[in-house]
């Protein structure tokens, strides 16, 4: 890591973004007090963020990349030692608690190694909430699951982070821009964007845009590409295509004064959507 400097407030899903080796889990490992910062400090609800220090982590609930669970215990007894780590007064009612929040009563009597994958990222979950932190950092929760699966997982931190601060690692463009409220983008160990998710978006608009066209009567290509603030023209059919802009300026509405001026009836003018994917694969390139 590289002079990374953020702050994120109570009650925000921050989701972390960055391509393989940028520095997201050493990130998050250092935020847990895994691994120690060779420089700087973290901080956590004011406590310093170090592998020596403990009162800290009360405050942090963590999920792991690769999440580490004993496959031949049961989910509550797993759920029972994990409360025991934490010294809790009312261990027995805190389990149950995060049983039913996580969706696990029907598998509670079940071993973990018998659940699906789905159902053990809940038992994560339910490891890193059960002592009721201010804090969860989550790191790929939803790697390798189903889409039935992912969306239920992603609806379950939506309704934790309700209470929570939330930090997610990801790599999965469309879980940022369903359950983050901001992003940060990581590359080579440096934050290169730091934003709401509608503010990262909105960079995109210094991006090459792209609107479709559909004509009545098939398309001028050679005064199309002709116009000052069209860069190409990719054809899709004699009628149809698609139109490249490098300008920050909607040309929707200068398509739409071209054809009047030619007499060019357009049925469609439809702009491809600009996406946190579009920002993050310009930006890591």
């Amino acid at each position: 890591m590289n002079q990374v400097r953020f702050n994120v407030d109570a009650g925000e899903i921050v989701g972390f973004l960055g391509p393989n080796g940028a520095g997201k889990s050493t990130l998050m490992k250092i935020l847990t007090g895994f691994l120690p910062a060779d420089e700087g400090t973290a901080n956590v609800y004011g406590l310093e963020v170090s592998p020596m220090a403990t009162n800290f982590r009360a405050q942090i609930g963590y999920l792991p990349e690769h999440n580490p669970l004993y496959p031949e215990m049961y989910v509550r007894e797993y759920l029972a030692v994990v409360a025991g780590f934490y010294k809790l007064k009312s261990k027995k009612k805190q389990v149950e608690n995060v049983i039913e929040i996580t969706g696990l009563t029907s598998e509670a009597h079940k071993k973990i190694g018998a659940l699906s994958k789905g159902y053990r990222q809940r038992v994560g979950l339910a490891q890193a909430l059960i002592h009721d932190p201010e804090v969860l950092i989550l790191d790929e929760p939803t790697s390798g699951l189903d889409p039935n699966q992912l969306v239920e997982i992603r609806s379950l931190i939506t309704n934790i982070s309700k209470q929570k601060t939330v930090l997610l690692s990801t790599h999965i463009m469309q879980e940022v821009e369903a359950i983050c409220s901001r992003v940060i983008i990581i590359n080579k160990g440096e934050i290169i964007a730091d934003g709401h998710t509608a503010d990262i978006k909105q960079m995109a608009i210094g991006l090459a845009q792209q609107v479709e066209m559909a004509t009545v009567e098939g398309l001028n290509v050679e005064q199309i590409k002709q116009l000052p603030f069209v860069s190409s023209l990719e054809i899709i059919d004699s009628t149809n295509g698609i139109i490249t802009s490098s300008i920050k300026q909607d040309i929707r509405p200068l398509l739409f004064k071209w054809a009047v001026q030619q007499g060019v009836t357009i049925v469609t003018l439809h702009e491809k959507s600009r996406t946190i994917e579009n920002v993050f694969m310009e930006l890591t390139r």
